[in-house]
């Protein structure tokens, strides 16, 4: 009898102790984070229900006791309780993680099971308009926020570099032609997804070797969190100048880029997967399950190829090095093409939904030809600054695939932003919908986030978020690509509709009501100057009136010259001018907002004086003219931000030139046209950082009180 006591507490104790070793890395998460928290959590592992993460939460003791079926739904449940119980949250922009004592209890447990199977992150434009200099102290940051949100698939392409550089040197490429092809950090996403090669290049050595460390930790850390990584897979891509195959040419993508092309489906295309596949083992190892990449992606040639009998090379050369893994592939425009997805085995592939928040490809094209989907949203474009986010509209689409026909697809959901450092609450809602069974009424979760996103429970806090529901976070049933632009970002013109080619400029709410929903907002500023956060969204929401305010001043300059009033052109302009100003002072009031902070990450990111030069220029250049050098490319301002330092430095010349070339004309001068693209393209050769206003907080208190009233 004593044996079998004996051998049981053994068995029991074994079994802690392997318990205890899955959720390792999640108590090490709560002792980076909330270290306040750390020692009073401990685990169980449990069972998934129906295939599905679940996680129950309870209070033992002065322990909070977390059972979870897997490290991504115990995370799930660390933010679980850190937003619903503390009042705490991470972000891209803000953490409120300050101590909470004595630790609320969980009287009555909590038991949610996941609805979404797939909890799915980042988009590749992600990984260029947010992240492209990121180090380990970035990245580590934001997979904490991650995996607090419960994803557990995430894009990780970085350190692509080095497996395109082994497999080129293998096939004979000169270190030349190599340089040619791998394009810089910040222009990563559009050559993996191949637009372009070689731009903002050449890449040195030890930015390669940089990024493949980069990876390798990354990719470490997801595995310890319970995440799966999307890697880059060969789709076919290759160098204009690998003339030993038969290639397919590309043509050229948008602003003029020479696109990569593509190898013809046959022995060479076995070839060059063979020897990629077998660099990405030997460099990131055997345990990688999902592969991304599109062939022919927005626009790219297909003429005179079998696209299905192209599809399938593609997804047999994948399975033949990595055995049952998942061919990822973008929900986007036309693609997947049905020609692409005819052939394929879609036990082995998932459709990315991108555009969820305003598209159903999902519901139209009956389930992706009966494929396996995650519903994604959008949200942002090129990083731009801007309130936006059709809540309700992300609930309702997500519930309705999760009941419709074709529910049996509906693997997920996932945010696909183009740049992720804004509108935090939209991340939040979205990750959040995946564990809920029933629809979710925006104004019924929204409370919750107020909370936690600040710390405090306040009423004035709730009724402004209310109205932003019914403003910058409705749901119009209108087609609207990201958030509205500022007119003080685009190039100058007499009728300027947009700042990059494929923005708007439209506002679908009511401005004024919104202006009086940030006043009440402002209105709790006094019992929230402890709060990071608040300060952040204070910033952001008083940086939307003046925006939309400048869309009315702007009108009222063009309308004076349309006229041919000059002093009323020129009243109007300095109107115009002063509110740019007043718009750049403001953003100079926190990090989040300020072109110093970018340039600085950029110019840290490089270790040597050359490759610190270089990412530099990059980073000012993708924020503006972006390339190539081409004046007429439709490519400009495709990024376009609010900036402190951007606004100062680099819009603000150009208006003035505009309102002087404008007055000129006025007195019936014949002044030349301003070529702005020479001046966009010289600002970024320049060396500068762009320090921001040092404004005191009582300065900006003046400020977004004349703003507000």
């Amino acid at each position: 009898m004593k044996k079998i006591i004996l051998l049981s507490i053994i068995l029991l104790t074994g079994l802690e102790v392997i318990q205890a070793q899955n959720f390792k890395s999640v108590i090490d998460l709560a002792q980076r984070r909330v270290p306040w928290l750390a020692h009073h959590l401990e685990f169980t592992q449990i069972t998934p229900e129906n295939g599905k993460d679940v996680f129950e939460i309870s209070s033992v003791n002065d322990k909070i006791h977390i059972e979870a079926s897997s490290p991504s739904a115990a995370t799930e449940a660390l933010g679980f309780y850190l937003k619903n119980y503390c009042h705490r949250s991470m972000s891209n922009m803000g953490d409120n993680l300050s101590i909470v004592s004595p630790l609320p209890r969980v009287t009555t447990p909590v038991k949610i099971a996941a609805s979404a199977e797939i909890r799915y992150a980042l988009n590749y434009c992600t990984i260029n308009y947010t992240m492209s200099f990121y180090k380990w102290k970035e990245w580590e940051h934001e997979l904490d926020w991650i995996a607090l949100n419960g994803v557990n698939l995430l894009l990780a392409p970085v350190g692509t570099e080095i497996v395109w550089q082994n497999t080129l040197k293998k096939l004979g490429c000169t270190d030349k032609e190599i340089s040619n092809f791998i394009a810089s950090p910040a222009f990563t996403a559009w050559w993996l997804m191949g637009n372009l090669q070689g731009w903002g290049g050449p890449v040195s050595q030890e930015i390669i070797n940089q990024q493949s460390a980069l990876e390798k930790k990354i990719l470490k850390r997801m595995k310890d969190l319970g995440m799966q990584p999307v890697m880059q897979g060969f789709y076919g891509m290759v160098p204009t100048t690998l003339k030993k195959f038969e290639l397919i040419d590309q043509g050229r993508w948008a602003g003029g880029f020479i696109r990569p092309a593509m190898i013809k489906e046959g022995n060479g295309f076995s070839k060059v997967a063979g020897i990629y596949y077998s660099e990405m083992k030997r460099i990131y190892g055997n345990d990688l399950h999902y592969f991304g990449g599109d062939p022919f992606h927005e626009g790219g040639n297909s003429k005179g190829v079998d696209v299905a009998g192209y599809g399938r090379q593609i997804q047999d050369e994948m399975q033949k090095h990595f055995p049952g893994s998942i061919c990822v592939l973008q929900g986007w425009q036309n693609n997947p093409k049905p020609a692409l997805l005819s052939n394929l085995d879609k036990t082995n592939v998932l459709v990315l939904e991108l555009f969820g928040e305003n598209t159903d490809n999902w519901f139209t094209r009956k389930g992706y030809e009966s494929t396996p989907f995650v519903w994604c949203t959008v949200s942002n474009f090129g990083g731009r600054s801007g309130l936006y986010g059709k809540l309700q509209r992300f609930a309702n689409e997500v519930y309705r695939a999760d009941t419709s026909i074709y529910s049996p697809l509906m693997k997920g959901i996932g945010i696909m932003p183009e740049g992720i450092d804004n509108n935090p609450v939209v991340y939040d809602f979205v990750l959040d919908l995946g564990w809920h069974q029933q629809k979710v009424e925006a104004s019924d979760w929204i409370p919750s986030y107020v909370s936690a996103r600040y710390g405090k429970n306040n009423d004035t806090l709730q009724k402004a978020w209310q109205t932003f529901l019914q403003t910058v976070y409705s749901s119009p049933d209108k087609y609207q690509e990201g958030p509205p632009e500022s007119v003080f970002c685009a190039r100058p013109s007499f009728d300027v509709r947009s700042a990059a080619t494929w923005g708007n400029m439209i506002r679908n709410y009511d401005q004024d009501k919104f202006k009086k929903a940030v006043k009440l907002f402002n209105s709790a500023s006094q019992y929230m100057k402890d709060s990071r956060t608040y300060q952040i969204d204070k910033i952001n929401f008083v940086r939307q009136v003046l925006s939309n305010e400048g869309q009315v001043a702007y009108s009222d300059m063009i309308h004076a010259f349309n006229v041919k009033n000059l002093d009323l052109f020129v009243q109007k302009s300095d109107d115009f001018l002063s509110l740019l100003k007043i718009q750049d002072s403001l953003l100079s009031g926190n990090p989040s907002f300020q072109l110093h902070t970018w340039l600085m990450q950029a110019w840290d990111f490089g270790k040597t004086i050359s490759d610190k030069k270089q990412a530099l220029k990059n980073a000012k250049t993708q924020i503006t003219y972006r390339g190539p050098d081409n004046p007429s490319t439709d490519l400009h301002d495709y990024a376009n931000k609010e900036w402190s330092g951007l606004m100062k430095y680099f819009y603000l010349p150009k208006w003035r030139m505009f309102v002087k070339e404008s007055i000129s004309r006025l007195k019936g001068q014949n002044p030349n046209k301003v070529d702005y693209f020479s001046f966009e393209k010289a600002w970024t050769e320049k060396p500068e950082f762009y320090l921001p206003e040092n404004i005191s907080s009582s300065s900006m208190d003046k400020l977004v009180k004349r703003v507000l009233y």
